[in-house]
């Protein structure tokens, strides 16, 4: 595949994942009162969408929409430096049309600033042990079940909602937008970047260890 429509495809996953996001946490909130059932709607919005986009697109770009997955992969070097560039910058602009998406689709004003606050060591802590329950996973099954990847991220997803404190969002890309959307899924601006540091933290200990797991393994 020519760069061009990798680069698309991130851009397109990122766009449509933000999108069911943000859009799922609107319209889970709006038919339940009941906080828990709005997050389990999310949840199961945001798994499903997610598996079916790394089905489609995962053949086109690798399916990374999240610039820690693109980090790890460069320090790999699956990818080159400017091309992980590349599809960083797709990932940052799908993510911010699919945060203009959701709002669009659903009347809210277009341009927001969240005030849903996301603070503390353990929300932080959390993120982090999301970003490395996300990455590892992907590293581990891609070795072992490489026909089960969109099925463990999805899941591995779907149980970092309900297991950690942050609600895993475990991606650079999906905390900037929804530092952008004052609904059900926001975090305030101010929040973010602890979230982001966390998160890029995460992933580099799961590339750790799993060079750790599996290279000694391979070598042993």
């Amino acid at each position: 595949m020519t760069l061009g429509r990798r680069l698309a495809a991130e851009a397109l996953g990122t766009l449509l994942l933000v999108g069911c996001v943000i859009g799922s946490g609107i319209l889970a909130d709006r038919l339940s009162p009941d906080d828990a059932v709005a997050l389990l709607g999310n949840t199961l919005a945001t798994g499903a969408m997610l598996a079916v986009l790394i089905l489609a697109l995962g053949p086109i770009s690798g399916a990374h929409f999240n610039p820690a997955v693109t980090l790890v992969m460069a320090l790999r070097r699956e990818l080159k430096a400017l091309a992980a560039a590349a599809y960083i910058a797709a990932q940052l602009a799908g993510g911010l049309l699919g945060m203009l998406l959701a709002h669009a689709m659903f009347e809210h004003p277009l341009l927001q600033l969240s005030t849903h606050a996301r603070a503390g060591f353990g929300v932080m802590l959390s993120e982090g042990v999301a970003t490395f329950a996300l990455v590892f996973v992907i590293l581990a099954v891609r070795r072992t079940r490489p026909d089960a990847v969109a099925w463990a991220v999805a899941l591995v997803i779907v149980a970092g909602y309900w297991w950690t404190a942050s609600t895993s969002f475990a991606n650079p890309a999906v905390t900037l937008a929804r530092s952008l959307t004052d609904t059900f899924s926001g975090i305030r601006p101010a929040d973010a970047p602890g979230f982001i540091l966390a998160q890029l933290t995460g992933a580099l200990a799961a590339l750790g260890a799993s060079a750790l797991l599996f290279d000694w393994q391979a070598k042993a």
